[in-house]
């Protein structure tokens, strides 16, 4: 079993690439594409899977989430609307928003296309059996799974500077203790970025 797991996202910049990657694959351009609506929308993917075009009013979605049966309503941004407007016009099964695809099929593409990204930094793993203690590295593209992008919509929300209160009413998280590991992340990030600011010029005050 993993102990510690870290949370894997895709950053701002990864993001960004691959949602404007061109593939030859039209089977990788779905998966991306269902992948990238999860991350610029906060749904989980079960959730994308029962989306229909009907559920898009007015600028928003509005659904009933699979695992709460929570109603939420969640605003489309150009990222999101822009993934639902190239598939508007395409017939899908039961007027389904997107071409999604079974989990276990969408998580072996998600593989795939973000290798050819090149996603390679390295992400080590504590594992557990029984007392033993093992730590694994991994390359990340190895460990995006589905799940990784309703994460990497909260994760980007924060360092975007948007209120976890407010995320949490795209999300449906309804406990806070639920957002502090995702806080604790852009903590982290916020600091790295100010650490730039030490990496050049010179140290102490000119004095005339």
């Amino acid at each position: 079993k993993k102990a510690d797991a870290p949370i894997i996202y895709l950053t701002w910049e990864e993001l960004q690439r691959l949602y404007n990657m061109d593939f030859d694959r039209v089977k990788y351009s779905q998966a991306r594409d269902v992948f990238c609506f999860c991350c610029f929308s906060g749904l989980r993917y079960s959730d994308v899977r029962k989306l229909q075009k009907s559920d898009m009013v007015d600028g928003k979605i509005k659904f009933t989430t699979q695992k709460t049966t929570d109603s939420l309503e969640v605003e489309l941004n150009k990222y999101s609307k822009a993934i639902l407007d190239k598939y508007e016009d395409v017939p899908l099964p039961n007027n389904k928003a997107l071409p999604v695809f079974c989990n276990q099929k969408e998580n072996e593409h998600l593989k795939t296309i973000c290798r050819m990204a090149e996603m390679n930094d390295k992400i080590k793993i504590v594992q557990y059996s029984g007392s033993k203690r093992e730590e694994k590295v991994y390359e990340k593209w190895q460990l995006i799974t589905t799940h990784c992008g309703r994460k990497t919509f909260v994760v980007n929300s924060l360092y975007l500077g948007i209120p976890a209160e407010v995320i949490m009413r795209w999300t449906g998280h309804s406990d806070y203790n639920s957002m502090k590991p995702y806080i604790d992340i852009v903590d982290e990030l916020k600091k790295k970025e100010m650490d730039k600011f030490n990496t050049f010029g010179t140290d102490g005050l000119k004095t005339d």
